[in-house]
């Protein structure tokens, strides 16, 4: 820009001379039609040249450094231009009006899901996504999360309905079989204490103390003692074991009287236990107890903690943006798109948002401009002018030389026919 500004500045200034040249040349030629029409051209060319260069200059700075009145235009209003440059700038050139207009003519929908379609495949915004979930998952604070969801979680509990549950526990057992696996187990254990030699010794001392400690006369005592002589407690709890082993065995076979006639007892005693107030008052106090005392938060804070580290490991697998973030967006965006009325919900939203920041910030065009201008010293505004429009400006010169040139051979011209 500078360098065009300095060639047409050159063109200009080669003009003026030219004109200055061919006045003076013809000036000592003998008088003639020809040098009357000439010297006249130059005459008029160089008037004319000299006269726009002093009205180009005046624009920017006093001509030849002279003060003269109405020259140095620019920089004695300066502020006057700048407020007249706002003016246009905010009444004529951007209006609300004209901006109003001009936001309504675009469909801001189209181009933002456009732009969203091309950028949700590209690197920068897979990592930055990631980025932004990881972050938002890190900076979820489980301590102050854990109260509230222990407080939930333990009036949810307190609200369950045990007159619903223990039936459907009772089912249960019976149609899992776990009355016969209970019966099994007790039996199994009993087995395994009855069958140790201590359990022999142990039950035979028992045997013995209490025959000893019967009281009895006559016959009777002389009977107990004379049995007692007879038997010591390692034959009496050798008895003892047996019986209690072959009792045992005979209720494990499954088809044992005495073990159904049990199973069934302990079925009519389940379901007996359904309609029984008594226990579920038990049960709900029970139930109260131990929420009440119930110090869950710690445990609660742990198994936050523990899943706030898995779902950021998870983020970041490589796939995590591809197969659950992208088809969610996608799937999101499609579906806006093929809902009109959300659609036209969203290009109105969006557009009278826009208006209204345009609105409330149109004045801080005009500062933003005034302010930019301000920051400028006089010479480097005058600069930034003149190299802009400098090279129309110097074009002026030239052309009133050659005009002045060519109106000058005419008035010369004129001046001899008549």
């Amino acid at each position: 820009m500078a360098n065009r500004k300095s060639n047409s500045q050159h063109l200009a200034t080669i003009s003026l001379m030219i004109m200055a040249a061919g006045f003076l040349l013809t000036l000592p030629l003998q008088p003639s039609i020809w040098k009357m029409i000439l010297q006249g051209g130059f005459e008029a060319g160089l008037v004319g040249g000299l006269a726009d260069w002093f009205a180009v200059t005046a624009l920017f700075r006093h001509p030849m450094g002279l003060p003269i009145p109405h020259t140095a235009l620019l920089p004695k209003n300066r502020s006057k231009i700048i407020d007249k440059i706002i003016s246009m700038l905010e009444n004529d050139w951007l209006t609300m009006a004209s901006i109003r207009g001009k936001i309504n003519t675009f469909q801001f929908s189209e181009k933002l899901f456009s732009l969203i379609d091309r950028e949700i495949h590209s690197p920068a915004v897979k990592t930055n996504t990631v980025s932004v979930i990881q972050h938002l998952i890190a900076k979820f604070d489980v301590t102050k999360w854990a109260p509230v969801l222990e407080k939930e979680l333990k009036s949810q509990l307190k609200h369950l309905e045990l007159k619903s549950l223990l039936p459907m526990l009772i089912d249960q057992i019976k149609a899992r079989n776990y009355d016969e696996k209970s019966l099994d187990f007790v039996l199994n254990e009993v087995d395994e204490w009855a069958k140790k030699d201590s359990t022999k010794y142990r039950l035979g001392g028992m045997a013995v103390s209490m025959i000893e400690n019967i009281k009895a006369d006559g016959i009777m005592q002389f009977a107990l003692r004379s049995f007692s002589n007879l038997i010591n407690e390692e034959k009496l709890g050798n008895i003892i074991q047996t019986l209690i082993l072959k009792g045992i065995d005979s209720f494990r076979d499954p088809y044992n009287p005495n073990r159904q006639n049990l199973l069934h007892h302990i079925h009519q005693k389940l379901e007996s236990l359904k309609a029984d107030g008594k226990i579920y008052d038990e049960l709900e106090q029970l139930k109260t107890h131990i929420i009440d005392n119930w110090e869950a938060e710690a445990r609660i804070v742990d198994f936050l903690s523990q899943t706030q580290e898995k779902i950021i490991a998870f983020v970041d697998k490589p796939n995590f943006y591809d197969d659950f973030v992208l088809p969610t967006i996608q799937d999101s965006l499609n579906e806006l798109k093929r809902d009109k009325e959300k659609m036209e919900q969203l290009e109105g939203w969006m557009k009278e948002h826009i208006s209204s920041f345009v609105e409330n910030n149109h004045s801080r065009i005009g500062q933003l401009v005034r302010e930019n201008l301000d920051k400028l010293e006089t010479k480097t505004l005058i600069h930034m002018i003149e190299t802009n429009v400098g090279k129309d400006l110097q074009w002026i010169r030239v052309n009133g030389a050659v005009c002045g040139f060519l109106i000058g051979l005419a008035l010369a011209g004129i001046k001899i026919f008549f």
